[in-house]
Parts: structure tokens; sequence; C-alpha cells
């Protein structure tokens, strides 16, 4: 009878500091899945700003402006254009 209590014992302590190990890993994980997803809210701040960001430097005033001060770049005069058929339609370049 000592010999099945103390088996008994021996299980039961066993077993308990199963369940210790367990919650302390159990909180372990909660604490990186919560930096994990305050980690992927600001990633998500961060592709919203970027997306403003593009959006603000790509506008069509902007690039033109860059075009025309840096690139001396400006509009054909329309004497310049032509237009262009695409292949196998008749007549080739034509001017407007």
């Amino acid at each position: 009878m000592h010999r099945l209590q103390l088996l008994l014992l021996l299980i039961a302590v066993g077993c308990a500091l199963s369940v210790v190990t367990l919650q302390h890993k159990a909180r372990k994980l909660f604490i990186e899945l919560q930096q994990e997803k305050d980690r992927a809210q600001q990633m998500e701040v961060e592709w919203g700003q970027l997306q403003l960001e593009q959006s603000t430097w790509a506008t069509p005033a902007r690039v033109g402006k860059i075009a025309a001060s840096k690139l001396q770049m400006q509009l054909p005069k329309p004497d310049q254009i032509r237009f262009v058929e695409p292949d196998g339609a008749a007549g080739g370049a034509t001017q407007p």
C-alpha cells in the first residue's frame, strides 16, 4: 500500500509540474502572438503611409513639373505629332 501511495504522489507531482510548464509556455506564446499582432498593425500603418506617399509623388502635375524643370521636356507642337496605325491597318503614318 505504501508503494502505491508513493507512486500516486509521484504521478501527481509530475502532472502538476507538467501543468505549470505548459501554462508557462502558453503564456510565452500568447505574448509572442500579441507582439506579432502589434507588428502587423504597425506594418499596415506603414503600408498606408507608403501608398499615400506614392500617390503624392506620382501626381501628374508633379511629374510634369519635374519633366519640364529637371529634364527640359516640353509638350510637342501640333505639327510635330504623328499618328501611327497598328500593323495591318491601311495607311501607315498620317499627319493630323
